[in-house]
C-alpha cells in the first residue's frame, strides 16, 4: 500500500533532519531543489515502502550522523533514494543555493534577545492582510523566514515579493491555504516541508466575524464564523503539530510554538456578537487543552488576546468593516456615524486608543522567548480587559 503524502520520506525526513540539526534555538533549513549540487552529497536509503516510520527515521538519522561523525560538517544536500533532494544552510537563501551549510554541527545558535525569531521558520495564516500582514512584516524584521498563508494568494504573494525586495533575499513566502479544509491545510504542510524542511512557529491568525443579535444571525454566518476561528484552528494545529513532532523526534530538546490569535472577546463576551466571541473563548480552551498534550512533542501552545485592531481592514472597511457593522446593527446606542462608533470603542480603553501590530509583536515575541510558559491566554488589550 503507498504511503499517502504527509507519510511518505520526503515528508517526514527533513523535519526529522531539522531536529538532528537543533543548535540549541533552531534547526537548519531542508529546502528540495531540483539538481544535485557539486558538493558533498549524502545519500539516504529509505528502505522497503512497508517499513514502519518508526524505523524509517532511525535509519535515517544513523545515516546522517554517521556522515556528520566523519566529516565534522553538515553536507551541502541530502539525497533520498526515492529520488528527492535537500539542500541544507543556516536560512532559506543558503540551502537553496546548496553549495554547503556555513554552520558546524557543534556551534551552538545565538540566545540574545535581538534573535529571538532569528532564522526560524514561522508561518502565520491570514497572513495577507490586517494583524496577519502586520505579524508578517514584524517577524521579516526580527530577522524570521516567514510563510504567509491566506486564501488571497495574490495577496500573499505581492506581500511576500516586497518583502523580498526589500531585504535583497527570499525572507518571505506565499502558501495557499483554506483553514476550514482538511486537504488544503495537509497540502500546505507538505509543501513547508519541501521548502523549509518544517517549522518553529505557527501563529494561527485566520479569522472573520458576523456581528449581530442572537434573535436574528443565520445558522449558515454562526457557522462561517465558528469554522474560521475555532475549527480551522484545531484544523492547522491537528497537522502542524505532526510536523513539529518530527523536530522533537530528532532532538528532545526541540521547542517549538503555537500561538492562537484569540481576542479579547475570548476572554469576556461581546453583546450582539456570540458568534465571534464564542469562537474566540473555544479557541482558549482548545490552546489550554492542545497545552496539556504537545508539551510532551517540545510544542508551547499560546493564546494572545489583542484589543480592537481599529485602524486595521476588520474595522475599518467601508463596505463590510465592523463601524459599518455596528452602526447598522444599532449595537453602539445613539450612533449616528462611523466616527461615533470609533470614539465609543475608543473610550473604553484606559489607554485611549486602539491595538496596534507592534503591541501584538511584543506579545508574540515574548511567546516565543519564555520557554517557561504554556497554554497560557495573554491580553494586550490597553487595560479593556484586566484578567482576574
Amino acid at each position: 500500500m503507498s504511503r499517502e503524502p504527509m507519510e511518505r520520506p520526503e515528508a517526514v525526513i527533513p523535519p526529522y533532519l531539522r531536529g538532528l540539526t537543533y543548535d540549541g534555538v533552531k534547526g537548519l533549513c531542508i529546502t528540495r531543489i531540483d539538481t544535485p549540487p557539486a558538493g558533498e552529497v549524502l545519500t539516504i536509503e529509505c528502505g522497503e515502502e512497508d517499513q514502519s516510520q518508526e524505523q524509517l527515521l532511525e535509519d535515517a538519522g544513523k545515516q546522517f550522523h554517521a556522515y556528520t561523525h566523519k566529516h565534522q560538517s553538515y553536507p551541502a544536500a541530502v539525497r533520498l533514494s526515492t529520488g528527492a533532494v535537500f539542500g541544507l544552510g543556516v536560512d532559506y537563501q543558503e540551502a537553496s543555493a546548496a553549495a554547503g551549510c556555513s554552520i558546524l554541527p557543534q556551534v551552538k545558535g545565538s540566545t540574545s534577545r535581538s534573535d529571538v525569531v532569528r532564522n526560524k521558520i514561522a508561518l502565520v495564516t491570514g497572513g495577507a492582510q490586517g494583524f496577519g500582514e502586520g505579524m508578517v512584516r514584524g517577524l521579516a524584521a526580527e530577522g524570521a523566514f516567514v510563510f504567509i498563508a491566506d486564501m488571497n494568494l495574490t495577496g500573499a504573494t505581492a506581500l511576500a515579493e516586497t518583502l523580498n525586495a526589500e531585504n535583497g533575499r527570499t525572507t518571505a513566502l506565499a502558501v495557499e491555504v483554506n483553514v476550514t479544509d482538511e486537504s488544503s491545510v495537509e497540502k500546505m504542510l507538505y509543501e513547508v516541508t519541501q521548502l523549509t524542511g518544517g517549522l518553529d512557529i505557527f501563529i494561527s491568525n485566520a479569522g472573520v466575524l458576523r456581528a449581530g443579535s442572537v434573535k436574528e444571525m443565520t445558522l449558515r454566518d454562526f457557522n462561517f464564523v465558528t469554522s474560521v476561528d475555532y475549527v480551522g484552528f484545531f484544523i492547522c494545529t491537528k497537522h502542524t503539530s505532526r510536523v513539529m513532532a518530527l523536530q522533537h523526534q530528532g532532538s528532545s530538546d526541540y521547542r517549538a510554538d503555537i500561538i492562537a490569535i484569540s481576542s479579547k472577546s475570548g476572554l469576556e463576551g461581546s453583546n450582539k456578537n456570540g458568534a465571534y466571541s464564542g469562537a474566540k473563548f473555544g479557541t482558549i480552551g482548545l490552546t489550554q487543552s492542545f497545552a496539556l498534550e504537545l508539551v510532551t512533542d517540545g510544542i508551547k501552545v499560546n493564546a494572545i488576546c489583542p484589543g480592537n485592531f481599529l485602524d486595521g481592514p476588520l474595522w475599518s472597511d467601508p463596505e463590510k468593516g465592523l463601524f459599518v457593522q455596528y452602526l447598522q446593527t444599532g449595537k453602539v446606542p445613539g450612533a449616528e456615524t462611523l466616527a461615533d462608533v470609533r470614539r465609543f470603542y475608543e473610550a473604553k480603553v484606559p489607554l485611549g486608543r486602539g491595538c496596534t501590530t507592534d503591541d501584538v509583536m511584543k506579545a508574540l515575541l515574548y511567546c516565543i522567548e519564555q520557554h517557561y510558559e504554556t497554554g497560557q491566554a495573554i491580553p494586550v488589550t490597553g487595560g479593556q480587559v484586566m484578567l482576574n
